[in-house]
């Protein structure tokens, strides 16, 4: 049965602002809701293969993009005022209401990429999520990254990042090939975690903490051995801030389903849809629906 295009819809961020959003309906009733939360400069369109699939086997799927970014780039981001907790507390909020009211009575899950499994906890109503998945998460404290990239980590963050925001009134990284064009506010608040062991809860404090140990929502961590962002060591610090959430985490080498490389973007590419999505996401999601 044929999937639905996907439906543009804009969204009231609440804070002055209309984030743009695409919704992906199954061709039938939905079993459940997923939002799909983008990692740092990533645009929602990355994710559309993974939400057709995802329609495809009975969810409403949304991707979405934060304000700057992608479709939601509706200006000069020179002139833009926002940063990574404005991204949580007023798209990814905005976005989970619309998602719930669309649900109902249904299972709603979070799928969150990188970045977007960090900033949950500071999302609304996020009690109101079934699970949480993370894919590819991990703290972005720059000793921990992966081995890969640790000098050019120290190299983005002592150099480029301030002196190329300071000239450009934001972050030109489309340029340069490296994370993609971001806000000052953005750029400038995350370099400050990434440059701290203890990450956004180092510079952020207390109050955050709180919010991530409010959080006992079911987690489900994806993470990948070949990560060239994201090291076992990184992982295992952004899910100990989950203090009081139900924990499972699965770290997946290449070779454990028979393909040479995954890496920090490799999950959301259409041919993982048999030996990654279908048996290691898709268990996870109906996990609710056997339990009801």
């Amino acid at each position: 049965m044929a999937i639905p295009k996907p439906e543009l819809r804009w969204i009231d961020n609440g804070n002055g602002q209309h984030l743009a959003s695409q919704w992906y309906a199954p061709a039938t009733k939905p079993c459940g809701a997923v939002l799909i939360a983008p990692a740092i400069g990533v645009k929602q369109r990355f994710y559309s293969d993974f939400a057709t699939w995802l329609a495809g086997q009975g969810y409403l799927a949304v991707t979405f993009d934060y304000i700057g970014i992608g479709q939601s780039r509706l200006g000069s981001l020179r002139k833009l005022k926002v940063d990574v907790l404005d991204w949580a507390r007023h798209d990814a909020s905005a976005m989970l209401d619309q998602l719930a009211n669309a649900a109902e009575d249904l299972p709603s899950y979070w799928i969150g990429h990188s970045l977007g499994a960090q900033i949950l906890p500071m999302v609304r109503g996020n009690e109101r999520l079934a699970r949480i998945i993370t894919i590819a998460a991990g703290s972005g404290y720059w000793r921990e990254n992966s081995p890969q990239i640790r000098k050019q980590a120290w190299f983005l963050w002592h150099a480029l990042a301030p002196v190329l925001t300071g000239v450009a009134g934001y972050f030109p990284g489309e340029r340069i090939g490296a994370v993609g064009d971001l806000p000052a506010g953005v750029i400038r608040q995350w370099r400050r975690w990434c440059l701290h062991p203890d990450y956004l809860i180092g510079i952020e404090g207390e109050p955050v903490q709180r919010a991530f140990d409010a959080v006992r929502t079911p987690l489900v961590s994806l993470s990948f051995s070949d990560d060239e962002m994201m090291s076992a060591r990184s992982t295992e610090s952004l899910h100990g801030f989950y203090r009081s959430a139900p924990k499972t985490m699965h770290r997946i080498a290449p070779q454990d389903i028979g393909v040479a490389r995954i890496g920090h973007f490799g999950f959301f590419r259409k041919h993982f849809q048999d030996n990654l999505w279908a048996p290691h996401l898709l268990p996870e999601l109906q996990m609710e629906r056997q339990l009801a």
